[in-house]
């Protein structure tokens, strides 16, 4: 083992590295569009962001809309992962859509055949419908001259 402690293995999501930056840690971003609503996940999606995946489904839950989760950028998954997608294919009245998951991914979905209960895409089918079409500046009703 070398004097700084370190054991050679890779830092942890929310580990601090000796630089000071957080080592791939989790993030999870919730677009509401005016289609469908569109969860990006990145970095590690473990039991640290378990909070944010509670909420990105609830959120989800309640606009009612078609769900999917961008994976793309996805680094490692544990359970907790594998559990938010569970929940959210087994909660929509539509089939969750899975947009480019990386070999850990698909591997998870397979084992535990959640791969059942969605959809995986391999191209990103575009955030077109995510986003809402008119900006608040693109009010018609805005009469100003």
């Amino acid at each position: 083992m070398s004097g700084d402690g370190s054991t050679g293995a890779p830092p942890r999501a929310g580990v601090t590295t000796a630089g000071g930056e957080d080592a791939d840690a989790g993030s999870v971003h919730v677009i509401m569009g005016r289609a469908k609503t569109r969860i990006v996940l990145s970095g590690e999606v473990d039991a640290l962001v378990s909070p944010d995946l509670v909420e990105a489904a609830a959120e989800a839950e309640d606009a009612g809309r078609p769900v999917e989760v961008d994976a793309h950028h996805v680094t490692f998954m544990d359970s907790t992962g594998v559990a938010f997608l569970a929940r959210l294919a087994s909660r929509s009245s539509t089939r969750l859509v899975l947009i480019r998951p990386p070999d850990v991914v698909r591997f998870l979905i397979e084992v535990t055949s959640i791969n059942d209960l969605l959809d995986v895409v391999d191209d990103d089918p575009g955030v077109d419908d995510s986003v809402p079409e008119e900006s608040p500046d693109d009010d018609p009703d805005d009469t100003a001259a």
